[in-house]
């Protein structure tokens, strides 16, 4: 797994992926820590962290897209499905690797917020709560753009779905607000990527949220692995 996770690290920055992901979080997450902390003069990074949720949502896709539709364009997966090795410690080496990416990519955050420590004192608990909240937020979209990539060869739609799931995620409370029929409303409700990432955005620890996004992920891990399992063995 860990040459798994070398091989695709590596690959993100022998290409331009891993440099356009790295650097549009980054331009994105300097201008809203501009804008809302330095010009606002203030030591709150809230809203900074609110409005990373949702360019998160939109960047994740940019990074998962290669996962496994450039090894299914190139034809490589072939040697997967044929190699005496399972197929679970491969795609945990993958996703590993995305996950990696991001996390880098998530520390300018915490960057961010030392350089306030200089200027004022800025609230740790909550500070936290958003790196935790948006880490595993990440980590769950990472696994579901991983699935969508092991579903095509090409990158530019498995790009475009992951957007539409994105859209789809922001969108869950206000579909189940508008269904008439309470329990299925209910239960609509309770797949809100937002209803359970704030809670962390007010410092809080949430365990329901946790083992939501941890749930998301060894969902569409297990997935993903199924798809390759069942091709290797049709």
């Amino acid at each position: 797994m860990w040459a798994i996770i070398k091989r695709e690290i590596s690959s993100y920055f022998t290409s331009a992926i891993g440099w356009v992901f790295l650097a549009a979080f980054y331009a994105f997450a300097g201008w809203y820590f501009y804008a809302y902390c330095l010009m606002g003069q203030t030591s709150s990074m809230t809203y900074a962290f609110a409005s990373m949720f949702t360019i998160t949502m939109f960047l994740v896709p940019i990074l998962t897209m290669r996962i496994w539709s450039e090894e299914k364009k190139q034809r490589t997966d072939q040697a997967l499905f044929t190699a005496p090795v399972k197929l679970l410690p491969i795609t945990l080496g993958k996703y590993f690797a995305a996950l990696a990416i991001y996390a880098i990519s998530l520390a300018s955050m915490l960057v961010f917020a030392l350089i306030l420590t200089f200027f004022g004192s800025p609230d740790w608990t909550v500070i936290i709560g958003n790196l935790i909240g948006l880490f595993l937020l990440g980590a769950a979209l990472i696994a579901i753009g991983m699935f969508i990539s092991a579903l095509t060869e090409n990158q530019v739609i498995a790009a475009i779905g992951g957007f539409v799931v994105a859209i789809f995620v922001t969108l869950i409370d206000t579909i189940a607000n508008a269904i008439p029929v309470a329990f299925i409303s209910k239960i609509i409700a309770s797949m809100s990527f937002n209803a359970h990432y704030n809670n962390f955005t007010v410092g809080i620890l949430d365990l329901s949220g946790v083992v939501f996004f941890l749930s998301v992920i060894a969902l569409f891990v297990f997935l993903t692995t199924r798809i390759f399992e069942k091709k290797r063995w049709s």
